[in-house]
């Protein structure tokens, strides 16, 4: 089976908070990162600053990512952003069911429509699923299968080899606690196991799988190497370009 080339996206989250940074950092990430095919890379800004990073990786290899998309179409719907906006400004990828928009209130209902939305525009939904805390007993494998067997629920198996999935344990999203690559491995064959149950190995085995939570320089090679995900969604090191490249560098 082909290999899946590594997919790295940059959240910025609720950052910079200035459009001239924004630009900035777009810029600096767009600069060292030309004309390359591998691994893939998405960085994902805030709404309002989409159309200025957009022009910023014109003439790079870097895609654009949004941190969010709306299920509604268009209306009365204030405070939404569609899909179809979305994709006239150029995103490729969107990320959909992060644990903070989980917890402002995104169920996995929502995240199903979101999911079906995004792959009716022909992009790429980027899935987060992930437990608060582990325990002993393994009772957060039960959340992270129901997580994926949701979203599987309404995706064929050609539909879900066109979504991503992002692994990221919220205990280690901004603490600076990082899942060991023991961990980050078990999980990677678990996700693996509950597709193939869904739908077959093969299957599984197409579905590229993200780790996230609190990925840095100088673990970036280790994670990518030991815990044999395709790839980083990374936060806060995304902020700085020398330590988002070379979190890119470690995974070619």
């Amino acid at each position: 089976m082909k290999k899946i080339v590594p997919l790295i996206v940059g959240n910025w989250k609720l950052n910079p908070n200035t459009l001239e940074a924004a630009s900035k950092l777009a810029q600096a990430v767009a600069s060292k990162y030309k004309n390359k095919t591998t691994p893939l890379v998405a960085i994902a800004p805030s709404d309002i600053h989409l159309s200025e990073v957009k022009k910023k990786l014109a003439k790079s290899s870097v895609a654009l990512a949004a941190q969010s998309v709306s299920f509604y179409e268009s209306g009365a719907h204030t405070g939404e952003t569609s899909m179809m906006q979305l994709k006239d400004i150029g995103v490729t990828y969107v990320i959909v069911g992060h644990s903070e928009r989980r917890a402002d209130g995104v169920s996995d209902a929502d995240v199903q429509k979101k999911v079906l939305t995004i792959l009716k525009s022909a992009r790429t939904p980027i899935v987060c699923i992930g437990e608060k805390e582990r325990d002993e007993q393994g009772n957060f494998f039960t959340l992270v299968e129901s997580q994926i067997r949701s979203v599987a629920a309404v995706l064929s198996s050609t539909d879900i080899k066109k979504v991503v999935i992002a692994y990221e344990p919220i205990w280690a999203i901004g603490t600076g606690k990082t899942a060991s690559v023991e961990d980050v491995k078990e999980m990677q064959l678990f996700i693996e196991s509950v597709l193939t149950k869904v739908y077959d190995r093969k299957v599984a085995k197409a579905v590229r799988i993200l780790y996230g939570g609190s990925v840095k320089p100088h673990n970036a090679a280790t994670l990518h190497e030991g815990g044999g995900m395709n790839g980083f969604l990374v936060g806060g090191a995304s902020l700085k370009a020398s330590d988002f490249i070379e979190i890119i560098n470690a995974t070619e």
